[in-house]
């Protein structure tokens, strides 16, 4: 049973947080093991186990990035590992970030703060597109060969994110 399974929801990127929170108290309340202090050792032991299970669910589903993640890999898509390159474009944006960050750390507190939001804004517009690839990706049909060109884009974008999401950490980093 896979994460979305697990907590009663749709397999798709989109979720709203207020759902994804709503199905997880609701199987929480369920399986939660002070309901089953009276039962059997092995009714409490399983669940603890699914317990433990939703509680994994709602920890990817819940950021983002890691659903993301997720998702491309019950799609069949390509792991971090399988595919590295981001574009050269990109590659020399962050090289500037890099060298932006490094400046800002000896500047003006101002300066770090606006990079920040930028990076943030960066960060999340990676996300947004990676939305919108996991939509069009819903109406291409399985074993289509343009399902893999989708699923290698979102992989270069998650990658992009990550990387971006290193720059956030580096900013912030004393």
């Amino acid at each position: 049973m896979d994460f979305f399974e697990r907590l009663g929801l749709p397999r798709r990127f989109s979720i709203d947080a207020n759902e994804l929170e709503r199905a997880y108290l609701a199987r929480s309340r369920v399986i939660h093991p002070d309901y089953h202090r009276e039962g059997s050792d092995a009714d409490r032991t399983a669940s603890l186990e699914l317990a433990a299970d939703v509680n994994e669910a709602y920890k990817v589903l819940s950021e983002p990035h890691a659903r993301a993640e997720y998702l491309l890999k019950l799609e069949g898509g390509p792991g971090a590992s399988e595919q590295k390159q981001m574009p050269p474009a990109f590659l020399a944006e962050m090289l500037e970030a890099r060298e932006r960050i490094e400046e800002a750390r000896v500047g003006c507190p101002d300066d770090a703060s606006a990079l920040a939001a930028e990076f943030d804004k960066r960060y999340d517009d990676l996300l947004a597109e990676v939305a919108s690839l996991f939509d069009r990706l819903a109406h291409v049909p399985v074993g289509d060969a343009g399902r893999q060109a989708v699923l290698a884009q979102i992989r270069g974008l998650l990658n992009s994110a990550k990387y971006v999401r290193g720059l956030i950490r580096d900013l912030h980093a004393d």
